[in-house]
């Protein structure tokens, strides 16, 4: 079965754009003029992957953002045409994994969302995926969240896979390019603040649980997972 995508823009060029190079790469797709209409069908029938253009009519789409992933941990990719640090920022806040600016390349798009969907699938089946544990941390892949001292706190998509990579080298120095390709798919080093953004909102949530570890920045590399000294 195919994976679906539900895109909402009110440009009908754009949604008709994506929409063309996202069923030539075999996905069902949904498109909507606006973001009220993509939750209302989300709500009957949850997608595999959510595009959102930010400024819409009715609610913009870090409302329908929100309100999406108080019921999902569904992948949500924001579109916007303002390349602004405050719409940046609100897209993470609202619980988005990826942002894209535009004007930008649809096939940069869907090598985005092949490289989320192929990712969830070989984690769905691999059987042998076991709960990760470091420090007062454990990660638990049949659920996707982190669990501390008892306590669970919920994760992004792209948060969960992100500190997945750093437990799993844990103590050792894992570079942006590794994880800009294994999470974000890019195969290059592109310019874009996707990683320590990321990093920023794991931090933010470890200190909320007065975790014993911390993410540190390997300066000009990338980060490593560290355990606080006593």
């Amino acid at each position: 079965m195919s994976a679906r995508i539900y895109l909402a823009d009110d440009e009908a060029n754009i949604r008709q754009l994506l929409e063309s190079f996202l069923v030539r790469e075999g996905y069902e797709v949904s498109t909507f003029e606006t973001g009220d209409q993509l939750l209302l069908a989300f709500m009957e029938n949850p997608a595999d992957v959510v595009v959102l253009d930010v400024m819409m009519p009715g609610s913009d789409g870090f409302a329908i953002a929100q309100e999406i992933r108080k019921r999902s941990q569904v992948p949500l990719i924001l579109l916007t045409a303002r390349d602004s640090d405050q719409d940046y920022l609100d897209g993470f806040k609202a619980g988005i994994d990826d942002y894209f600016t535009k004007p930008f390349s649809p096939l940069k798009l869907v090598l985005r969302i092949k490289a989320i969907l192929q990712r969830l699938e070989y984690e769905h089946q691999d059987e042998s995926a076991k709960k990760m544990e470091f420090a007062d941390l454990a990660l638990k892949p049949n659920d996707r969240v982190l669990v501390s001292r008892g306590n669970q706190l919920p994760l992004t998509n792209t948060e969960y896979d992100v500190l997945r990579v750093l437990m799993a080298e844990a103590g050792q120095a894992v570079s942006r390019e590794r994880l800009l390709r294994e999470i974000w798919g890019y195969e290059s080093n592109v310019e874009t603040r996707a990683t320590d953004d990321t990093i920023k909102r794991l931090r933010k949530k470890l200190r909320q649980i007065e975790s014993q570890v911390s993410i540190e920045t390997v300066w000009g590399y990338g980060f490593k997972l560290c355990q606080k000294q006593a």
